[in-house]
């Protein structure tokens, strides 16, 4: 009997047809080596171990084993200081390997993260800044903390002001099925305003019942100091594509996730098939069946991006990326690589399990498994699975 799971949101709206780039290395950004002494010099200075445990951010760690988060990050070559996983070890530099000319990190109070609570609220609520939060946690992604997650609050941080623009906000409770997008439209703010209120980017991910910060209608909003803060597209994406209209909201997060993948390195279009199907195997799923979706959606293209916000490699939307994450247990980013295919299978999979066959799976990753189900197949939606079938045939 298939697991019985809520009805899944679509994985993507509608595809943009992309101009095909020529497949982009993959950048070493960093890969750090552990630096050995040079014979007869003095010893190395002692360090211990520490095992990251569920919840724990960088700056946690940093007070209770009273060193300095930059410190940390030096000391275990992370390029991303926010991304540390529980079960890594990691190495601790005692107080005489630390420069003699940091200074001592001031005294911080722990806060554990509620449900629905944004990095904002919180500085709000603790006196704080959402960027002296974002610092002291090692937090690259302001958006993504999980209630239970221990932050450390910085001491003698500067209380926010009222607001550099002196601007009014009000609360939005987020209900099943909204988006930044649908928020910032019923308030009648721009997207981006929401998104720099709340310390979120355009791939942030949204859950019911919690509660954002919404400017209110008119007024400016001071952006945030934080590195993720999202800034204008360079250029709009169209309003409309197949037949299909998209919101102003909708069509400016898409520009801003474009952006912000144009501006990174990402995996070519060979390294994302082999990511593709590693990831499948790994999570059970017909590698096949991946790369036929992986190749339909994006001809393997990370940086592709439709009008509809349907992001990377396995175009999936946030709303979409909000579920594969509770399917997985954890926050995914769409714009990195390995999330981004995680999505897409964590997809498939649960829609395998719940659909009557694999042609209504695959139906559903298009039209949504619900809408197939209400309304059967629309004409496209069998043009799409056919085209995924006999792609499968190709990479079985």
């Amino acid at each position: 009997m298939p697991a019985q799971v809520p009805p899944p949101p679509t994985a993507r709206r509608a595809r943009a047809r992309h101009v095909r780039r020529p497949a982009v290395s993959l950048g070493v950004a960093a890969t750090l080596g552990a630096v050995l002494p040079a014979v007869g010099a003095a010893p190395a200075a002692a360090h211990t171990d520490h095992t990251v445990r569920s919840g724990d951010t960088l700056g946690h760690i940093a007070e209770r084993t009273g060193t300095t988060t930059a410190a940390l990050a030096r000391a275990n070559g992370l390029v991303d200081p926010g991304r540390i996983r529980a079960g890594q070890r990691l190495t601790v530099p005692s107080a005489a390997a630390r420069p003699a000319s940091a200074p001592a990190a001031p005294a911080a109070a722990a806060y554990t993260v509620q449900p629905g609570d944004t990095l904002s609220h919180i500085a709000a609520r603790t006196g704080t800044t959402t960027a002296a939060l974002a610092r002291a946690n090692g937090l690259a992604d302001p958006g993504r903390i999980r209630a239970g997650q221990r932050l450390a609050v910085p001491a003698g941080s500067p209380a926010p002001r009222p607001g550099a623009a002196g601007a009014p906000v009000t609360s939005a409770p987020v209900a099943p099925g909204d988006t930044v997008s649908s928020i910032a439209a019923r308030a009648g703010v721009p997207v981006a305003a929401v998104l720099a209120a709340n310390g979120l980017t355009a791939s942030s991910v949204i859950r019911p019942g919690q509660v954002l910060t919404v400017p209110a209608r008119g007024t400016a909003t001071a952006a945030p100091s934080a590195p993720s803060a999202p800034s204008a597209p360079s250029t709009p994406m169209p309003t409309s594509f197949a037949g299909r209209s998209y919101a102003p909201g909708v069509t400016t997060a898409a520009a801003i996730n474009r952006d912000a993948l144009a501006a990174r390195a990402v995996p070519g279009r060979a390294e994302m098939q082999r990511i593709v199907a590693r990831t499948a195997r790994t999570m059970g799923v017909d590698p096949a069946l991946a790369l036929a979706v992986a190749h339909q959606e994006s001809g393997f293209d990370m940086r592709a991006v439709s009008p509809a916000n349907a992001v990377g490699v396995m175009q999936v939307i946030p709303s979409s990326g909000a579920w594969a994450s509770s399917l997985v247990g954890r926050d995914l980013d769409l714009l990195d690589p390995e999330d981004n295919a995680t999505a897409g299978v964590a997809i498939l999979r649960s829609l395998q399990r719940s659909a009557s066959d694999r042609a209504t799976a695959i139906a559903g990753y298009y039209q949504g498994l619900a809408g197939v189900r209400r309304n059967g197949m629309y004409p496209d939606t069998r043009r799409y699975v056919a085209n995924v079938q006999t792609l499968m045939a190709r990479f079985g």
